[in-house]
């Protein structure tokens, strides 16, 4: 069985993070004596900093007691650090990804990795894609845009030619929702994460980017948000308005099997749905592993996918 969805932050990250402490506000707090400390940066999306995000042969030894024979490993979106001028975040892209790729051609069997890449500056992303990759990374893990403007939008056209050109897998992870009608009972992560994906899957589907970039292997967090299961409503505008259908060359219900997903739904009816709508093939079992909201184990029935997945990496 494998894990397409699961995050870790190499020792030399958290030495960088504590070296730069003052310049990207990290912060540890311990909030209990039966949890780890607590880690955020820059004030936003503070989360628990378990043993598994930073020990090795604990990651391992968790992912091989649940049955997961081969695991991709993300870095954690907390550290996308997309909101810091370029020359910071490169700086951590550097470090991350190096620290990856050693590891990665360590585990070979155990495990493969994506990159992060810094967003904030598309042509300095495409050249830490093509970077990464030349150290045998697969792909990336990306946010869904920045600074209010989509993935579809012009100034990243440098990042998606370069990842077209790699054939890169690209994984779509949403962050927080910043709405603040969301802000009370966890709702920017319980609905506000997947929203963030529904947003940027249309943008990408309805601008015509998928049938540009075709090589990208486009992979979706958490089942592709909300938006297989409205694709209906999307499929009416493509009927009745040209803004919807102009840039298209099939219905959008045609564009939901050129994306990948992740298994990560917690519902065996919705999941099921999925498949019926994209296929099985174009699912890959995912935990989301080690963060809270984590579907532990992954799901096992989507072979299929994980070894067409597979394939390209």
């Amino acid at each position: 069985m494998h894990d397409f969805h699961t995050h870790f932050i190499p020792e030399e990250v958290v030495d960088w993070i504590k070296d730069q402490r003052n310049i990207i506000n990290a912060s540890w707090e311990k909030k209990s004596q039966d949890k780890e400390e607590f880690l955020s940066i820059n004030n936003k999306w503070v989360f628990e900093l378990k043993q598994e995000f930073t020990n090795k042969s604990l990651y391992l030894t968790e992912q091989q007691n649940i049955g997961v024979d081969h695991s991709v490993v993300s870095p954690i979106p907390q550290l996308f650090l997309y909101d810091f001028p370029s020359e910071i975040t490169r700086e951590l892209v550097a470090v991350y990804n190096t620290s990856l790729a050693k590891w990665s051609q360590v585990q070979s069997q155990k495990i493969s990795a994506l990159a992060t890449v810094s967003l904030n500056h598309p042509e300095t992303a495409a050249q830490d894609l093509r970077d990464a990759m030349n150290m045998g990374l697969k792909g990336a893990i990306i946010g869904p845009g920045l600074n209010g403007k989509l993935l579809s939008d012009n100034s990243f056209t440098p990042f998606w030619e370069e990842a077209n050109k790699q054939k890169a897998i690209m994984f779509i992870h949403p962050l927080l929702c910043e709405d603040q009608r969301l802000n009370q009972r966890m709702m920017p992560n319980l609905i506000g994460v997947p929203w963030e994906t529904t947003i940027t899957a249309t943008d990408l589907l309805l601008s015509g980017l998928l049938d540009t970039y075709n090589n990208v292997k486009i992979l979706l967090a958490h089942g592709g948000g909300f938006l297989p299961y409205q694709i209906g409503r999307l499929n009416k505008g493509f009927e009745m308005w040209p803004l919807v259908s102009k840039n298209l060359q099939k219905e959008p219900i045609e564009y939901l099997k050129d994306f990948w997903y992740d298994s990560v739904l917690w519902n065996p009816t919705t999941l099921d749905y999925l498949a019926k709508t994209v296929g099985k093939e174009r699912i890959v079992p995912g935990s989301d592993f080690p963060f809270d909201l984590c579907e532990w184990p992954p799901a096992k029935q989507l072979a299929k996918g994980s070894e067409s997945l597979l394939q390209s990496i």
